[in-house]
């Protein structure tokens, strides 16, 4: 791998996890801006609506897993819940140092929680990212207390054929490109790519988090399956 600083510095789809931290960390200074241009703008309603899909309320104590810069937490806020942000990019959470919501430099795989600690975690656009989907997944359902929920946005598949076709013909040539004239680490963008059309579409991924414990598992299609945000409840034992 090179230096982060290195604006050639993009991670494997193996996903190893010290790769994908080093890529994350280069991508960290013009992260948002970099999401709000590729995704025309479409970033800030995914936001609002995963906010409406944990149904927050102002007791409630919230996960948000893979935060990134803390925008996404800032968003929860919103609802009065106390949101803490966590993600294993410390140049993420440095970046979004100014944001005034609690920190946790935190691994997916070994959260660094007690059993049941959380009403309610989320997880926008990381889950695709770590090593182990099952185990994160676990992870989830292990700091969140019984009938805990857990909320996932994630980029999926497309619906319509048609624009299935020029979705996947965006990703794999566009984005890069315009990544290029936007991001502080554009390579890092042609992973990004990659890993989007190895992800499984919204119903294996609610396969996946029925494995991991989650009952009444859901999902609702964003900009035309373009991105899912699929819903699930900690089973009560």
């Amino acid at each position: 791998m090179t230096d982060s600083s290195d604006p050639g510095t993009r991670a494997s789809l193996e996903k190893d996890p010290s790769e994908v931290a080093e890529m994350f960390d280069g991508v960290a200074r013009r992260y948002d801006i970099t999401n709000t241009v590729l995704s025309f703008a479409q970033d800030r309603r995914w936001r609002r609506n995963t906010r409406r899909a944990l149904d927050l309320k102002p007791r409630d104590i919230v996960l948000d897993l893979a935060a990134g810069t803390a925008v996404s937490t800032v968003e929860l806020s919103a609802s009065g819940a106390t949101c803490i942000a966590a993600d294993f990019s410390l140049g993420m959470l440095r970046a979004g140092a100014d944001r005034n919501v609690p920190k946790v430099a935190a691994d997916a795989l070994h959260l660094p929680f007690a059993d049941a600690s959380f009403d309610a975690a989320t997880i926008s656009f990381g889950l695709r990212n770590v090593a182990d989907v099952p185990l994160a997944l676990s992870e989830l359902n292990r700091v969140l207390k019984p009938g805990g929920r857990v909320v996932i946005c994630e980029f999926s598949t497309p619906t319509a054929r048609p624009f299935r076709t020029v979705y996947m013909e965006y990703l794999m040539k566009a984005l890069p490109k315009v990544a290029t004239t936007v991001s502080s680490n554009p390579a890092a963008y042609v992973y990004l790519a990659e890993s989007i059309r190895a992800w499984p579409d919204q119903a294996g991924l609610a396969k996946l988090i029925g494995e991991a414990g989650f009952s009444d598992v859901s999902w609702q299609n964003q900009t035309g399956g373009i991105v899912a945000i699929h819903k699930g409840i900690k089973k009560v034992s």
